[in-house]
């Protein structure tokens, strides 16, 4: 499955986030490859970070990671750069956002009819 995510970078910590996680923690690969997590990707766009996440399965990833020592490290790191999350609709909240269209989807539909 892949899900997009959408969170916000502190005022002033663009450069302290970019140089944070141009490299995550050998820790924290390995609970996202014993979780499902194949890949992950973060794009910005002024203080916007738009996140695309490719796992066997997001909300148990996710409840797992809760209580994960690395990921536990991680955020107290991370979150020193990171405002906070946003869902579908702008409110606050860790959850994916909406996919509104897929080219290889249609592509795959098209060849199917």
């Amino acid at each position: 499955m892949r899900v997009a995510l959408h969170s916000i970078i502190r005022p002033g910590a663009i450069d302290g986030y970019r140089t944070e996680h141009a490299k995550i923690p050998a820790d924290l690969e390995g609970s996202f490859a014993r979780l499902g997590i194949h890949d992950w990707t973060i794009w910005r766009s002024g203080d916007r970070l738009f996140h695309v996440v490719e796992c066997d399965d997001f909300d148990a990833a996710m409840l797992a990671l809760d209580s994960d020592p690395a990921n536990v490290a991680w955020q107290q790191r991370i979150g020193e750069f990171v405002e906070l999350f946003r869902d579908a609709d702008g409110d606050v909240g860790f959850s994916p956002i909406e996919e509104v269209w897929d080219l290889r989807r249609q592509r795959n539909d098209e060849h199917r009819a």
